[in-house]
């Protein structure tokens, strides 16, 4: 038997707002998360880039203390977006071994092990702190969250770079699917704007230097985008079967309907030119989801704003969409919150569940002059969507060729 999986709650700290409302209102304003660094390290470092997308809340302002002491600020947003996320579903009573965790990151505890060999070095042995692995590893979060709500049925995590959180949803809707829990709690988080990522990211040519102007600098399917826009943040959705969530009476805000995910196999860092990995995840999608490539009526793209990245993955929704893709209302949201890199795709796809929910495209800012090569329909304001039935697709893909791909439905009861 098949099972409708919906989203009965929604959590996010990420560099437009500190909840999922305050969010989605300031990305439908067309406001920007990215500002000037304001750390000693820029200037001692003589980085390149100068700014990023850093978080508009800390989890410091959320969490206690002996929360923030004992995990990394990867962590941290992701067990901040959880506990949102949890309350926002109606704090469910259930049965801890039937309440799993699929979570994500593309890094994990960057902050923690650079600040231990810092520690090292300096302190020696004696001064690093002995929480140091448990707070690295990648699964930190993923361990937090299940340790938060007592969850036992599993906590797994997935670590596909910019793909992993998307792939964490596509997950839990397998996990579902096949009985192994009833509510799952899915999403991804990073934290990693650090000198080292930005040094590195920045040797390879990868992100934005419009130093002068960090609001405007991720410019997606712009002819002068110039590169990425580092970002910071978790999101967290809480899924469940229909029949789990209309006993208990939940919300509803939309349907998961599928994923997909595919391998590139072809550069550790460039996307396939043809995108022929990416369409294959959104064949793989909608074929999970029962639909058709006619009834997409939204698109959450990835769309990081690189040159090579951008036309690569117009390529791929038009191997699948044909020339109808030009008529598909786009988003291109890291415009405005920057690249969360591991988080961002649980992100994206609560936007693309609030998009269908709301009958409501978010806007795509700082295009000035669209690129002919990519004719997407992009607009600087929200595009309102009809009243029929939607059905969006939200893209991620990421380094190693990791392509991940999830079809959300509008929830019509």
């Amino acid at each position: 038997m098949t099972h409708r999986i919906v989203v009965t709650g929604i959590g996010t700290s990420n560099p437009l707002g500190g909840t999922a409302p305050e969010t989605w209102n300031a990305l439908l304003a067309g406001e920007s998360g990215a500002r000037t660094l304001d750390h000693e390290w820029v200037a001692q470092y003589e980085l390149g880039t100068t700014f990023a997308a850093e978080a508009k809340v800390r989890p410091e302002e959320v969490l206690e203390r002996k929360d923030v002491k004992r995990l990394d600020p990867s962590s941290q947003f992701g067990l901040v977006s959880a506990i949102e996320a949890w309350a926002d579903a109606g704090s469910p009573e259930i049965d801890p071994e039937r309440i799993g965790v699929d979570f994500s990151t593309g890094i994990g505890g960057l902050w923690t092990l650079l600040d231990a060999w810092d520690t090292l070095r300096e302190k020696g042995p004696r001064r690093v702190l002995p929480m140091t692995v448990p707070m690295l590893m990648p699964n930190g979060a993923a361990a937090a969250i299940s340790m938060w709500f007592d969850a036992r049925a599993f906590a797994r995590t997935d670590v596909s770079a910019c793909a992993s959180s998307t792939e964490a949803i596509a997950n839990a809707y397998d996990h579902l699917q096949a009985g192994l829990a009833d509510i799952v709690i899915a999403g991804g988080t990073e934290s990693a704007i650090h000198p080292i990522t930005v040094a590195s990211f920045g040797s390879m040519q990868a992100l934005s230097k419009r130093n002068d102007s960090p609001a405007t600098a991720s410019r997606p399917y712009d002819v002068t985008r110039d590169g990425f826009v580092m970002g910071e943040g978790g999101a967290s959705l809480v899924l469940e079967t229909e029949e789990h969530a209309k006993a208990r009476g939940a919300k509803i805000y939309a349907e998961i309907a599928g994923g997909g995910i595919t391998s590139d196999s072809y550069h550790i860092t460039a996307p396939d030119p043809e995108g022929r990995g990416a369409a294959r995840a959104v064949y793989a999608a909608l074929a999970q989801a029962g639909a058709s490539v006619d009834e997409v009526t939204h698109i959450n793209a990835h769309a990081t704003s690189t040159p090579v990245g951008d036309v690569a993955e117009y390529k791929a929704l038009h191997a699948v969409f044909g020339d109808r893709v030009h008529e598909i209302p786009v988003s291109a949201t890291k415009a405005a919150h920057g690249h969360l890199l591991g988080g961002t795709g649980a992100l994206e796809a609560i936007f693309a569940a609030l998009a269908v929910q709301n009958r409501l495209a978010p806007p795509t800012i700082n295009v000035t002059e669209q690129d002919p090569e990519i004719p997407l329909r992009i607009s600087a304001q929200p595009i309102p969507l009809d009243d029929a039935p939607q059905l969006a697709i939200s893209n991620s893909f990421g380094f190693g060729g990791h392509n991940a791909v999830v079809a959300i439905r509008s929830y019509e009861g």
